[in-house]
């Protein structure tokens, strides 16, 4: 009855209690991406840094909604997928992934 009487901490994202290493690296690689390309996107001269960032910014992003476990995981995945979809957008839209 010991683990009856043990306290588990209330989150709002509901972890499951067990560590997930490749989901937690695809979040951060996601999360730094997509603030890259959101920041980089809006100016001109920078098109092929956002273009390219937002795009495996969507690539990491997705592989990582496609095998995350806790809400936690996929809150921060849509957040830096929404911004690196951002990003590549106004990279695209400034010169594209290869210069313009």
């Amino acid at each position: 009855m010991a683990q009856a009487m043990q306290r588990q901490p209330i989150s709002i994202f509901a972890t499951d209690g067990k560590p997930h290493p490749l989901q937690d690296a695809l979040m951060a690689a996601t999360l730094v991406l997509g603030v890259v390309a959101f920041v980089t996107g809006f100016f001109d001269n920078l098109h092929l840094l956002s273009s390219w960032t937002g795009l495996v910014g969507i690539l990491t992003g997705a592989y990582g909604q496609f095998i995350s476990e806790t809400t936690r995981e996929r809150f921060a995945l849509i957040i830096g997928l929404g911004a690196s979809a951002v990003g590549f957008y106004l990279g695209m839209f400034h010169g594209g992934l290869f210069g313009g």
